[in-house]
């Protein structure tokens, strides 16, 4: 299996859980693929999928995306521009639809669209979707709307923040466990 963890709007491929995640799936004998994308200068839809474009040929029916926060919003994207169904898909403080906080500004290109629900259900076999009770960022009424959007059941972590390295997320290891338990 090949596992793509795509960060978040004004994040990075080396903080919260994500070298841990990745770590801890090479040691199994995993690749994992952890892109680094514009953040918050020239962070938009476009510039994000040029980043990703060299990547799209390495995914196949074995793929697993794991995404956190706005990293989330631009896996749906991604899965509407494929013509193949990935392994599963994984949500941390996910949303696809604008917060109504400051950092709408430099989401807006990625969730003021209409997803193609249809297509982005078909392309993976799975969805899993993890939300705390006290997110500042993502309301739990977003990642309630995700859940319906994708028929799928959301995990509802008490205290864990926006599952960061704020909120004493650098590791996950509930998340860890339900990937090594995928088949």
């Amino acid at each position: 299996m090949r596992f793509f963890i795509i960060h978040g709007a004004y994040g990075n491929p080396n903080e919260n859980w994500f070298p841990w995640l990745k770590k801890e799936l090479e040691k199994i004998g995993y690749e994992v693929i952890v892109p680094a994308f514009p953040t918050p200068e020239n962070q938009n839809l476009e510039n994000w999928m040029k980043v990703f474009q060299p990547y799209l040929k390495e995914i196949n029916e074995e793929t697993i995306f794991i995404g956190h926060s706005l990293g989330v919003a631009f896996i749906l994207s991604v899965l509407e521009k494929i013509n193949l169904q990935v392994r599963a898909c994984f949500f941390v403080s996910g949303f696809a639809a604008l917060l109504g906080n400051k950092i709408d500004v430099i989401n807006r290109t990625f969730i003021e669209k209409n997803f193609d629900w249809e297509k982005i259900k078909n392309n993976s076999k799975e969805f899993y979707i993890y939300h705390a009770d006290n997110d500042p960022y993502v309301p739990l009424n977003r990642a309630k709307r995700l859940a319906t959007k994708l028929n799928c059941t959301m995990f509802l972590i008490e205290k864990a923040g926006h599952f960061n390295s704020a909120a004493g997320f650098d590791t996950f290891k509930e998340l860890l466990g339900d990937l090594r338990a995928i088949k």
